[in-house]
Order: C-alpha cells, then sequence, then structure tokens
C-alpha cells in the first residue's frame, strides 16, 4: 500500500510561509512524471515489502466480509422466509459467476486495472473513453456507497447496542459523520500499516461470527419447532418447494449486495507476493496469489452466508426485520445479544463497528486507485487528481453530502449500492466474454456470456425494483462527465507530452542548423508530394519571410486519437524528395507541435522558428475541431500553447504566420 511519509525536515532551512506549506502538505506525493501515478493500490516501488495474498485478502475483506453486517437481516427483510433459498441462488452467483470472471480479469489485468481497464483495450478513442467514465460512474456509486452505508450500519450497531449512552439515539447522522471524518483522517495521515490493521480486523471478525453462527445452529437444533415454523411459512406461503425455488430466482437481485468485494480484490492484485521467477511481463505467481484470494474469500463468505441466512430467519420474529426493529441492519447482532449475552454482544458490536467503518477505507482506496489512473490520463481532471490528500477530502465531502440526503439509512442506500456492484460485474463479465472470443475460446466465451447474460438479468431487476440506484448512479454519470469534459477544455492548453525523443535522423535534421537560425515549417501530412513541399517554402518564405540562409525542415504531426491526451513523442527524420521532414504522432496537432518545439530548443540551445499558414474555415468549428479532432486553427493555438508552457519570452519559439 501506497504510505506517504515524508522526509526529514532540514532544521536549518527557514520556515515556509503556512500557505505554501500547507500546499506542499496537500500536495504530497503528486507524481511529477506524467502517466505513471498508480494510486494506493497501483504498482509498489521496488522497495515496498509485498504481502502474502491471504493478508491482502484481509484489505479486500473488510469490504466483503463487513456485508455480514447488515446481508442476512437484508436478505430477510426482502425475502423472508425464502431468503436461505435466495442466499442459495447468490452463493452460486457468486461461486460459478463472479469468480470465474474475476479469476479471468485477474490474469488479464495483474497490475491492478481491473475490468474497467480491459473494456477501454477493446474500445479505443471516445468511445472506450467515454465508456470508461459510464463505468467510473457506477464505480464511485459502488465505493462512495460503501463507505456511507457502512458508516450507517456501524452507526446502527452503536447506537442499538444496550450499554450505548442514551444522548446517541436519533443521532445516526451526526455519528455516521464523525466515522466518516476519522476515516478521512486515517487517509490524510497516510494510510500506513493498513493490511495489518485489516489482517487484525478480518480475524477477529470472522472469529466473533464462527461463534455466534455456531450458537445460532445450535439454538435452532435443540429447537426443531423453530426450523418446522420456519418450512411450513415456506410451504404455505409459495405452495411447494419447486415454487419457492422459483420464487427465490426473481428474489435473488435483491441480495446482490453479497456479491461486493470482487472488483476491489483485483484492484490492490499488486500488493500481492509473487513468485522468484515473476517479471513485469509474466507476473505468473502474483495472478496465482490473487486467484487463491478470490476463491478462498468467496468460500469463507458462501459459507457464512448460507448458515446466516438459516439462522437468522429460523430464530428471529419477521417483525424485528422491519424498519425500527432491533434486527434491522444488525441480524447477527441480534443473535449475539439474544443468545451468548450482552456482554459477548457488546464485543460483537465494537467488532462489527470496527469492520463496517474499515470496510470504507478499502472503498476509499477503490477511488484513489481508479480516479487518478484513468482521469488525468485523460486529461479529464486537474493535475492535483493524482495526489491523494485533495482526493481524499472531494471523496469524504461526497460522502457527507450522501449521509446528509439520505440521513444516514442503511436500508435507503441499499438500492444504489447493489446497482453499482451489479453493474461492474457485468462489464466485467461482458470484458472476459470479448477477451476469450478474441482469442477463439469458444467454449469459455459461450460459458462467460451466459454469465453476462444473468448479471445483466440481475442488474435490470434491480433497477425496476430498486430505481433509487440507478438514479444515484446516474447523478454521479452526469457529475463525472460533465466534470472531466470541462475539466478537458481547461486543460486543452497544456503540453500533453510525457516525453519527446529525437531518433538518430531528426537529431541530425535539427543539429545540422547549428550555424544559423533552426526554421521549421509545418507541413499537413496528407500532402506529401514533391510539388506540395516546394509550394510550401515558397509561400513560407514569400509570406512569412522564411530566412534565404536557414535550411528548411518540415514538422508533420499524425494525428492517430485525439481523445488521448498524456502521450510520448516519438520523432523520425525521413528524407523526402529531398527535403528534410520530422514525423511525429500525436493526439492533437498544435500541442505537439509545441512540446517539440521546446525539446528541439532544450537539445540544441538555439531557438526554432514555426512558420505557419493561416487555417481556414469558421473559427467556432475550427475550435470545435481542435477540441474534437485535434486539429483546427493550428497556428495561434500553437502559441497560446508556447505562451503557456514558457512565460519567459526570450526563452518561448518563435511562431509566424502567414
Amino acid at each position: 500500500m501506497t504510505t506517504m511519509s515524508r522526509p526529514p525536515a532540514d532544521p536549518s532551512a527557514p520556515p515556509l510561509p503556512r500557505g505554501v506549506a500547507m500546499k506542499n502538505w496537500l500536495l504530497f506525493g503528486l507524481q511529477d512524471t506524467k502517466g505513471t501515478h498508480q494510486g494506493p493500490g497501483g504498482v509498489a516501488t521496488s522497495g515496498h515489502r509485498k504481502h502474502h495474498w491471504w493478508q491482502v485478502m484481509c484489505l479486500t475483506g473488510v469490504d466483503y466480509f463487513s456485508t455480514l453486517g447488515y446481508q442476512p437481516a437484508i436478505a430477510a427483510l426482502a425475502a423472508g422466509a425464502i431468503s436461505p433459498l435466495a442466499t442459495l441462488v447468490l452463493v452460486a452467483v457468486t461461486l460459478f459467476g463472479a469468480l470465474p470472471v474475476y479469476r479471468r480479469v485477474a490474469a488479464e489485468s495483474p497490475r491492478g486495472e481491473g475490468s474497467i481497464a480491459m473494456l477501454e483495450r477493446l474500445l479505443p478513442r471516445w468511445g472506450g473513453k467515454l465508456l470508461v467514465l459510464v463505468l467510473l460512474g457506477f464505480a464511485a456509486t459502488d465505493f462512495m456507497i460503501t463507505m456511507t452505508l457502512s458508516a450507517a450500519d456501524a452507526t446502527a450497531h452503536l447506537i442499538e447496542n444496550p450499554f450505548a449512552p442514551g444522548w446517541m439515539h436519533g443521532q445516526n447522522v451526526a455519528i455516521t459523520l464523525v466515522l466518516l471524518g476519522l476515516l478521512a483522517a486515517v487517509f490524510l495521515r497516510g494510510f500506513k500499516e493498513a493490511i495489518g490493521i485489516a489482517v487484525v480486523l478480518v480475524a477477529v471478525y470472522l472469529a466473533l461470527n464462527v461463534v455466534v453462527v455456531a450458537r445460532a445452529l445450535a439454538e435452532a437444533a435443540t429447537h426443531p419447532v423453530a426450523v418446522s415454523g420456519w418450512w411450513d411459512a415456506l410451504t404455505t406461503s409459495h405452495g411447494n418447494p419447486l415454487m419457492a425455488v422459483a420464487v427465490a430466482l426473481l428474489v435473488f437481485p435483491r441480495l446482490a449486495l453479497g456479491l461486493s468485494g470482487f472488483e476491489t480484490g483485483v484492484a490492490v492484485m499488486p500488493q500481492i507476493r509473487g513468485g522468484a521467477g515473476d517479471t513485469e511481463a509474466n507476473p505468473a505467481g502474483r495472478i496465482r496469489g490473487t486467484r487463491r484470494m478470490l476463491t478462498t474469500a468467496a468460500l469463507i463468505m458462501s459459507t457464512f452466508l448460507i448458515t446466516s441466512s438459516f439462522a437468522t430467519v429460523v430464530l428471529i420474529p419477521e417483525q424485528q426485520f422491519q424498519p425500527g426493529g432491533e434486527a434491522n441492519g444488525r441480524a447477527l447482532a441480534f443473535l449475539a445479544h439474544t443468545y451468548l449475552g450482552p456482554e459477548f454482544g457488546t464485543v460483537y458490536d465494537v467488532s462489527t463497528i470496527a469492520i463496517l467503518w474499515f470496510a470504507g477505507a478499502s472503498a476509499m482506496a477503490g477511488l484513489l486507485n481508479l480516479v487518478p489512473r484513468y482521469l488525468p490520463r485523460y486529461g479529464m481532471a486537474p493535475e492535483w487528481a493524482k495526489a491523494v490528500r485533495p482526493l481524499v477530502l472531494v471523496f469524504t465531502l461526497t460522502g457527507v453530502l450522501i449521509t446528509v440526503l439520505f440521513e444516514a439509512d442503511v436500508d435507503a442506500q441499499g438500492g444504489a449500492y447493489a446497482t453499482g456492484v451489479l453493474v461492474l460485474m457485468t462489464s466485467a463479465a461482458v470484458a472476459v466474454t470479448l477477451s476469450a472470443r478474441r482469442l477463439r475460446q469458444r467454449r469459455r466465451s459461450i460459458g462467460f456470456a451466459i454469465i453476462a447474460l444473468l448479471f445483466l438479468y440481475t442488474t435490470v431487476a434491480n433497477i425496476f425494483e430498486r430505481p433509487e440506484g440507478i438514479r444515484i448512479a446516474g447523478f454521479f454519470i452526469l457529475a463525472i462527465v460533465a466534470i472531466s469534459l470541462l475539466s478537458r477544455v481547461l486543460r486543452s492548453f497544456e503540453l500533453h507530452a510525457t516525453h519527446v525523443r529525437l531518433d538518430t535522423e531528426a537529431l541530425e535534421f535539427v543539429t545540422s542548423a547549428v550555424a544559423g537560425p533552426i526554421g521549421i515549417i509545418a507541413h499537413e501530412p496528407l500532402r506529401q508530394s514533391a510539388e506540395a513541399y516546394r509550394r510550401k517554402l515558397a509561400s513560407a518564405t514569400e509570406a512569412s519571410h522564411f530566412p534565404d540562409n536557414a535550411t528548411p525542415l518540415f514538422l508533420e504531426v499524425m494525428v492517430d486519437d485525439s481523445s488521448d491526451f498524456e502521450t510520448a513523442l516519438e520523432v523520425r527524420g525521413v528524407l523526402r524528395h529531398g527535403y528534410p521532414v520530422l514525423e511525429v504522432h500525436g493526439p492533437v496537432v498544435p500541442n505537439t507541435i509545441a512540446s517539440v518545439l521546446l525539446h528541439i530548443r532544450d537539445v540544441t540551445g538555439l531557438m526554432p522558428h514555426i512558420y505557419f499558414r493561416w487555417t481556414e474555415g469558421n473559427p467556432v468549428s475550427n475550435l470545435l475541431r481542435f477540441l474534437v479532432l485535434g486539429e483546427g486553427e493550428i497556428a495561434p493555438v500553437t502559441r497560446e500553447i508556447l505562451r503557456e508552457a514558457e512565460p519567459d519570452v526570450t526563452q518561448r519559439p518563435w511562431v509566424h504566420v502567414g
């Protein structure tokens, strides 16, 4: 896990002004090299200690396993007597649907990119990036609601404890906001030793759940009347077992909260210790460890889901699951207090509160992994979005708003949580289906397609059942798309190059003019005849006074994917019809030209001069062409980019237009 420990301060250095010190603290950890940020769950540095797969499983488990705090109660409230059968369907989907999908995702994104990156590779250009923005909206829904819902449920466990002071009752929103603030403080501090904390929390929580579930099952075994009463309710309400199974299949989408944790598990897989023979290109040991982690977590969770669902629906009266009931959102805690006493129940409550609170840490880590990985690279977020602390503040404020709007109600947030989880799982299933089809793995592609259809049905059913979930997700999507596009427009005049490199021929072309000015003529790559070069040189000489003693050097920019933002520029020197030409591929013509000019200045120590002709067309349409297609009005935009990149006019390459 990325930490933010700062180097020791120089005691002899004068103190920084308060504003500068605050800015440095806030942006600490900001990556200077573009395109390298991996987030807290990303690729660790070479000196960073990796962890065993079971330790990393606990980090993802604070999200996945913590759903035991509310999943049995939600299942009983949604499905009633058939909740054990619906839970069996959930377990089957987990083991035979989600698990195979994410085992494949782990193999294809071993650096923690996840299924979103797989779809990004399959759908390039603007379409792929818009799809990523939409999926990021659903991911934000999933992770943000994980934070707020888990904190709200932790608050419910705290308030419902018999030893809780009376003033806490009715203060759900305030207590939840305090928990979110504490979570933010952890990340602002640096989030050190997160995996160690997670191991302790998960180990204690699972051990306590073993005791509670075992005691509840023993109680059910010694009271066969309760079991027969549940069975009578099941068969009486639905006629026969087959009808009950059919209803369980229909009710299953309401239990989708129990599928969370897989996407986070893939995101943090770079933290898993690989084998001795692992390479960056083939981290086979890391992939094996991730698969063990996903499988073990799914088996543990499946066991608890089945046993807890049966125990709660048999032993807890139905009215206790309703809003205001003592088991609402906390069924296992209710059993712990009822059958193991208030002292043990309090210990269980403390453990549940801790893991539910720390589940927000897992979700926050997922957000800090996803947002810096995509949006700054697309130019769709400010540079500060690569730093952890500003994002922590943004996500925390969003969590505060969600908590206030939903009044810290667990049930009210369940639909949005399930929607985010299911859409991400559906996208993952689609991604691995397309991947298997591309590799001509017919059987696997058919199997994954069936899983994708199952997740699609579950997602659609959940949306119709709880439409508030898609409304919340839609808000996140609209916010992300609007902010991203606005940011892209505002950052359009920045240099996009992560680095510029001239090949041997190109370097010879630019260094041959050491005795005089470097005159570069911008030329359209679509016109490469000898006559086109001759006419362009004549035009530059007549209209822009290209110097007679300068060797003409043509610069051609070929736009590959105008939706890209951060790119590495490889400049190739070509001699065409006797004219030296610099060829470079880039996403946007003016920004690419500006980057190449500044690089030539730095390499040669001479000031390059670039010669343009005015672009024909309407200024508004040219602006839109620049923003969308990377072309448009080249000359004035290139000058503006150079002006922003180099404030010193004496060090700024010259732009001539005729």
